[in-house]
């Protein structure tokens, strides 16, 4: 059996060999869990950079959602009649409704049938049933931007799902790596506080009296 003062150092190079393994453990579990953290505060940036940039097209299809629902009455009769008397006083209505009637004249005049029935009848049913296409076409427009507005949510909703599993995974990560450095230390202490036993021990086992040798 090694002499006492050989014996105290291989037990001091082996508590320095502990420490260092305990340190190391707590660094490299350390520097694991700064990376977690980047990469959670990354996945953050970036979904927070999405949401901006679809926002105003997730914005948008929130108005043209409400008249569409104005045109179909489902906000009341008063607010329909509110978005019909748009309809009607624009430009738009305006300029078609001129047109269309002057080629019904001209037809009727060019036949002869400007005092005619037909031509009163058609004349009757022409700016309803303009109004009735202007409508049509009008639901239509804003379903495009509605249904833009819809998909670029359905895109952040998605985004955020994504973000969250992947920050749950980076969470369990940095989870992972706090307890294997807690343990990796835990063993290593463990170790070390032992050593004076298991010192203590061999000098027994030798025949010696316990010591360091003082």
């Amino acid at each position: 059996m090694p002499d006492p003062v050989t014996g105290m150092i291989v037990a001091g190079s082996q508590l320095v060999g502990s420490s260092m393994q305990a340190s190391a453990a707590g660094d490299a579990a350390a520097a694991q869990g700064a990376k977690s953290q980047a990469g959670i505060e990354e996945q953050r940036r970036q979904f927070d950079e999405m949401r901006k940039l679809l926002q105003p097209y997730t914005e948008a299809g929130i108005p043209a959602l409400e008249q569409q629902q104005t045109l179909l009455g489902l906000r009341g009769p008063e607010a329909e009649q509110a978005a019909i008397a748009r309809l009607t006083g624009g430009e738009t209505f305006k300029a078609l409704a001129a047109q269309g009637e002057n080629a019904l004249l001209q037809q009727a005049s060019a036949t002869g049938g400007l005092r005619g029935g037909n031509l009163q009848g058609a004349l009757g049913q022409f700016r309803p049933q303009l109004l009735s296409n202007l409508i049509e076409q009008q639901y239509g427009r804003l379903g495009g931007m509605t249904n833009l507005g819809q998909a670029s949510a359905a895109g952040v909703g998605a985004a955020g799902m994504e973000t969250g599993t992947n920050i749950a995974n980076l969470l369990g990560q940095q989870g992972s790596a706090e307890a294997g450095g807690i343990l990796g230390e835990a063993k290593a202490y463990g170790q070390l506080f032992n050593l004076p036993g298991q010192f203590v021990g061999a000098q027994i086992g030798a025949g010696k009296k316990p010591g360091f040798g003082f």
